[in-house]
């Protein structure tokens, strides 16, 4: 399906994955949310609808607690078309910090509100370090790991198609132990159409039964890995410290950083992805108008 013209937009389908994707695959920040299946897994969630500006960018509007928002991934549009996308839109969301540098002062100037959104940073990994887990820092969860490793046989297997019936089969259970449904739509999606999306992963096996998996795809021109999806049942202490180490150790050596994404504010949740002493951040902007 071709993607219109702006100011006309088409909800997200998957035939605009051969439009989208080259374009997405080839930014340089690692933004987590700038991935086709991203914004394909989460479609109904926000109410995705893409638009094209010939020469410039796509944009994809959605919706959020109400309230309409948009991002442009490739690059900042004209004030003339911000101007426009304000009128229906509340704010411009992710903008990546190389969009900051090279048109703050351009937005600013024009009366544009520029802020850092922290609750939106993806968090960044070195990848080595989660392999190894060396040194005082990851004390503890060396010794998860350890301790899960001395208590149980385990396997991991790369997802395909012999085993991602185990893996939907982990994400139900998740469903049921955690009694709430999260994301599991898009997790679900996401798993029956791994290939299609190009999205890779591996299934973790617990004394023969599937336990674990974790799924995701290279962004950021391969630098960086973005883990989309990760589900452990939690009768098993460690296991998640060690497929969190051991999907690192199984990806190409020429990834250089995970991206495991953003803590939405949730304070819980920041904490846990600080305990891996992040190297560093994807900022993200957001923009209000004037």
């Amino acid at each position: 399906m071709l993607i219109p013209e702006y100011p006309e937009f088409a909800p997200v389908s998957l035939d605009m994955r051969d439009s989208l994707y080259p374009a997405l695959n080839m930014l340089a920040d690692g933004v987590s949310e700038f991935t086709f299946s991203g914004i394909y897994l989460f479609r109904d969630t926000y109410k995705y609808a893409v638009s094209h500006i010939t020469g410039a960018t796509y944009v994809v509007s959605g919706e959020k607690q109400g309230e309409r928002f948009f991002f442009t991934p490739c690059c900042v549009p004209p004030n003339a078309t911000l101007e426009k996308l304000f009128l229906d839109h509340s704010y411009l969301k992710n903008m990546s910090e190389t969009q900051c540098k090279a048109e703050r002062i351009r937005l600013e100037g024009a009366g544009y509100q520029v802020h850092e959104d922290r609750d939106n940073f993806d968090y960044l990994y070195d990848r080595v370090a989660l392999a190894e887990l060396l040194g005082k820092d990851y004390h503890k969860k060396r010794n998860l790991v350890n301790a899960f490793i001395n208590s149980y046989s385990y396997e991991q297997k790369q997802l395909d198609a012999t085993n991602v019936l185990d893996a939907l089969s982990v994400l139900d259970a998740w469903r049921i132990e955690k009694g709430v449904d999260g994301d599991y739509k898009a997790a679900r999606e996401a798993l029956e159409l791994y290939a299609v999306l190009g999205m890779r992963g591996a299934v973790y096996y617990v004394d023969g039964k599937a336990a674990g998996y974790a799924l995701g795809e290279p962004i950021a021109k391969a630098r960086m890995f973005a883990v989309h999806f990760e589900k452990a049942l939690g009768e098993y202490k460690g296991l998640y410290q060690f497929v969190n180490q051991a999907f690192a150790q199984a990806l190409p050596s020429y990834i250089k950083f995970v991206n495991r994404e953003q803590d939405l504010g949730n304070e819980g949740l920041r904490q846990a992805k600080m305990t891996y002493r992040p190297s560093g951040f994807v900022r993200k902007y957001r923009v209000l108008p004037h």
